[in-house]
């Protein structure tokens, strides 16, 4: 008997998918660079602004379509929203007369949970959350996705090329994004916090202003690319700069001393809590 091998079927690539970034603002902006950076033709991407200058702006920096939010929803088979949260049950109620229940929605906003979405949508529309943070600004975005209870690991995929294109992505079950937001949504802005503290108490020591930024934000940069690239345990590193008896040791003393470490603690769970009542709308 002559063995037949079966002809393979043909195939075709697929099109190319359009992405809409609803409510560019500045993080919205610069998840279009940062698809335009990984390749994504701008023929390929929409835009919607609140503002026409705006839009122009957007269209003249980028070479993008700027189209109404109505219009993204029936042409772009991936829609950001990256509007403010008190303003995305408004967006909904534009999209929902349009949006097909295939297209994937990824919402940006802080504390609005993905059943918000799914309830104002048509049937099985794919929603993934996502919580980055302002460092998107210069690539260095962590931004953590998690899968509504449509989105499949396809989804989430593509929410990741995405968003990787502005920094790190981190996939977690969405009952711990709230805690997600405390600790890195919020986490940039306690960063500042303690830069401006130490740079008083630069100037408190003796050291001019300018110059005592730059020691701190130097010193700040350096440690964290340490944390980031030696593999050690923040313990070990600290240890490493802690002589007996030294300047170090001093200041950790007094730090320990004035409870800051219960003090963060506190902090980051006051701002996971804030989290919670915005999600059930106690916002």
């Amino acid at each position: 008997m002559t063995e037949q091998t079966a002809a393979a079927p043909h195939t075709t690539a697929p099109a190319p998918k359009t992405v809409a970034v609803l409510g560019t603002g500045k993080i919205g902006e610069a998840l279009l660079s940062g698809m335009i950076r990984g390749g994504r033709r701008p023929a390929d991407l929409l835009v919607t602004a609140r503002r026409p200058e705006r839009a122009e702006e957007l269209r003249t920096r980028y070479g993008v379509e700027s189209v109404t939010n109505a219009e993204a929803a029936k042409r772009a088979d991936t829609l950001i929203l990256t509007v403010k949260p008190q303003d995305m049950g408004k967006l909904l109620e534009e999209l929902a007369p349009h949006l097909p229940a295939d297209r994937l929605v990824i919402s940006g906003a802080a504390g609005i949970p993905t059943s918000f979405f799914e309830e104002r949508l048509a049937a099985s529309t794919p929603v993934v959350r996502v919580m980055t943070n302002t460092p998107a600004l210069v690539d260095e975005a962590m931004s953590v996705i998690s899968a509504g209870s449509h989105a499949t690991a396809a989804h989430l995929s593509q929410a990741e090329e995405i968003f990787a294109g502005v920094g790190k992505t981190l996939r977690v079950p969405e009952s711990q994004q709230d805690a997600a937001t405390a600790l890195s949504g919020s986490g940039p802005a306690y960063f500042y916090f303690l830069v401006e503290a130490m740079t008083d108490a630069g100037i408190l020591l003796g050291l001019p202003r300018n110059q005592a930024h730059d020691l701190i934000v130097q010193a700040a940069i350096g440690a964290a690319v340490m944390l980031r690239d030696s593999g050690e345990h923040p313990v070990k590193l600290r240890e490493a700069v802690t002589s007996p008896a030294g300047t170090t040791i001093s200041a950790i003393r007094e730090l320990e001393n004035h409870g800051v470490r219960a003090a963060l603690i506190s902090a980051l769970e006051a701002a996971r809590n804030r989290s919670r009542e915005l999600a059930s709308g106690n916002g």
